[in-house]
């Protein structure tokens, strides 16, 4: 037996007495007249008959005829709705086919319409947050759904388009609501959604300043309050400030360098200190070479309220510190404020002993780090920092 790789016609050999038989005799090839559709049960093939690709042909040696019936391949998919087909023309096979492909997908309309019934299940996030912040302003959501609306909202605002939708949805009111509220659970999610929202979003940052938030933030790290809200209020301050020189002009304007500094001085557990010594190194060394931006920041008056307020005895507290990053991020602001703080530092027997002593354990450091085969390692980083103050204080 053998089975046919394409469609074509079949040819029928006749013997020389004149019958068909198995061979003797010269092969004629008529045309197609007919396409047979094979089934799982044999049939006899005519002459001028062919059959699909694919189907299985043999010579049946008995009779002289050739027989047909469905390849392995097609009997693995075949099934009773196949059966029994109708003989067609192989115009008619053609059209049968490219029906039979159709109907293996959905209809265009059906196809439509399951998608828009898809659309409907699933909401954008401007309709999640449309949802969250009507949960958030119903008077009759608990403090538990509250807290678990702002924890959703937070992970929503990072992306820069939704925290900008949440200021032209409202929901900004909302949120400085949290802040003032008496729950303290509540001010603490709602300025950490703040702080989200505001990190690298000037559009965001400027709603912020004219809705007077700004203020608010200021009161909270001055009143007393968890150390948990102050640390969510310090992130949302920091990122008010971050490369916004007018936000740096106003919290000079209300007095925001005092406010820190005597939270830098009661917080005595160093938690907040760190906090507060890198948004200030980041303020003072900001550099933008935007005209507009230069211009800016030359009408925040900086420099002069850290000498005023005492940042230049309050900062070299955190090399007390016995955490190394609290350390490093002190002598980066030590350093940026040294044009301003220098003749201070001169005088600070206490700063100058704490460097030497620092210089001294960092040393021992480095040559560790070294024989483990680290030639600049981070204790390197700290020492070189350590030598670049010491150098400004001589």
């Amino acid at each position: 037996s053998a089975t046919q790789g394409s469609l074509t016609s079949l040819t029928v050999v006749e013997n020389a007495e004149g019958g068909e038989g198995a061979g003797g005799g010269k092969e004629e090839e008529l045309p197609v007249e007919e396409v047979v559709q094979p089934s799982e049960e044999w049939q006899t093939l005519k002459p001028g008959q062919a059959v699909p690709a694919g189907s299985h042909v043999r010579l049946n040696l008995q009779t002289g005829q050739r027989e047909v019936r469905l390849g392995e391949e097609q009997l693995k998919y075949w099934t009773q709705n196949h059966r029994c087909g109708p003989r067609v023309t192989p115009d008619s096979y053609r059209l049968g086919a490219a029906e039979s492909l159709a109907s293996k997908f959905l209809p265009l309309e059906e196809l439509k319409r399951d998608m828009a019934q898809l659309e409907l299940l699933v909401e954008t996030d401007f309709q999640i947050m449309k949802r969250l912040l009507e949960q958030l302003n119903s008077s009759g959501s608990t403090v538990e759904q509250k807290l678990s609306v702002l924890l959703e909202l937070e992970y929503l605002v990072h992306q820069v388009d939704n925290a900008q939708s949440l200021c032209t949805m409202g929901g900004l009111e909302l949120i400085l609501q949290g802040l003032n509220s008496s729950d303290v659970r509540l001010q603490e999610s709602s300025a950490f959604v703040l702080g989200s929202a505001l990190s690298g979003n000037p559009v965001v940052q400027v709603k912020v300043v004219e809705s007077g938030a700004l203020q608010t933030l200021l009161t909270l790290l001055a009143t007393s309050k968890p150390l948990k809200v102050k640390k969510k209020v310090l992130f949302a301050l920091a990122s008010l400030l971050r490369h916004f020189p007018y936000a740096q002009r106003q919290i000079l304007s209300h007095g925001g360098l005092q406010v820190l500094s005597e939270l830098f001085r009661a917080d005595e557990g160093g938690v907040l200190r760190t906090r507060i010594v890198t948004m200030l190194y980041d303020m003072i060394s900001e550099k933008v070479h935007k005209t507009e931006r230069v211009r800016q920041y030359a009408a925040v008056s900086l420099q002069a309220e850290l000498l005023e307020k005492g940042w230049c005895i309050l900062v070299p507290q955190l090399l007390e510190s016995t955490e190394h990053d609290d350390r490093e991020k002190a002598l980066h602001a030590l350093l940026v404020m040294a044009p301003v703080c220098l003749e201070q530092y001169r005088l600070n027997s206490s700063l100058l002993g704490s460097l030497l002593s620092l210089r001294d354990q960092y040393q021992g450091m480095v040559q560790t780090e070294m024989v483990l085969g680290e030639e600049h390692g981070y204790f390197a980083e700290i020492l070189e920092l350590i030598d670049a103050l010491q150098v400004q204080v001589k």
